[in-house]
């Protein structure tokens, strides 16, 4: 099948995958309002095969050390996926199932299925990594660009995490683990019991961020939007917390934003 644009509709909401700019999410409506910020950079795209900075771009699997592009000087970021154009293998009104095959500069062979499920209140988002070959460290992600106001009313961020990883004067983690701070942030939290978090633009929409991942970051510097990442680590993490896609054992993880209106 093609990577042209499928829209999915359920109720009034709808939602727009682009299969061809990286398998990201370019819109979500709910009664007419816009969620994501509009951009081809933007929307929300799948942080795969691995989320945030991986340091100098470097990484070691095993006694092999492999080099990223550096794509965020002097850091590599956000994987290689959503830079790529994904095939579109099922579609019907309300889901969307994309596949991306991972190559070069990815050092190994393997598949990514998303799978993007609309519901009238919420959007339901699955990965996996899958191989048939060498086993090799991956993580899955993903980072939404939530507008910062809907209708001109501004968005309050609400979570519990149990800490946060200390950021360096890098953006990485030092490995440190310190009380959570107040924001603004570009950091990286853990939830042991799963992500939650929940964005409110008072009287006018509740939307919670779940996923049974441990590990959020949460990005709000930037006036037009702010974002909540759920991920299966933490930034640097092929290097410090890898977690094994095998032949016998894929890498999966799934998120879940769930609306209601006030």
């Amino acid at each position: 099948m093609s990577n042209e644009p499928i829209t999915l509709t359920a109720g009034d909401a709808e939602a727009t995958v682009l299969p061809g700019n990286g398998g990201r999410i370019g819109g979500l409506r709910v009664g007419g309002t816009e969620l994501l910020r509009q951009g081809e950079r933007y929307g929300c795209f799948p942080m795969v095969p691995w989320c945030g900075r991986i340091r100098d771009g470097r990484f070691s699997d095993g006694a092999v050390v492999h080099q990223m592009p550096l794509n965020s000087p002097p850091h590599a970021i956000h994987g290689t996926a959503r830079d790529a154009a994904w095939r579109t293998a099922r579609v019907t009104a309300d889901e969307a199932v994309i596949t991306y095959d991972l190559v070069d500069p990815w050092p190994y062979p393997g598949r990514v299925t998303q799978v993007v499920a609309l519901a009238e209140d919420a959007l339901t988002l699955s990965m996996s990594v899958e191989t048939y070959e060498s086993s090799f460290p991956a993580q899955i992600g993903w980072h939404p660009w939530f507008n910062r106001t809907l209708d001109g009313t501004g968005v309050e961020i609400a979570f519990d995490p149990a800490w946060q990883e200390e950021r360096g004067d890098d953006h990485l983690p030092t490995g440190n683990r310190v009380e959570p701070k107040p924001g603004p942030w570009d950091d990286c939290f853990g939830m042991p019991d799963g992500v939650d978090v929940t964005l409110t633009w008072p009287g006018r929409l509740e939307l919670r961020v779940t996923s049974r991942e441990q590990w959020a970051v949460v990005y709000d510097e930037q006036e037009a939007a702010v974002c909540v990442e759920p991920q299966t680590g933490p930034p640097n993490g092929l290097n410090t917390l890898p977690r094994l896609v095998t032949p016998l054992e894929p890498l999966e993880a799934t998120a879940t934003w769930a609306w209601r209106r006030l």
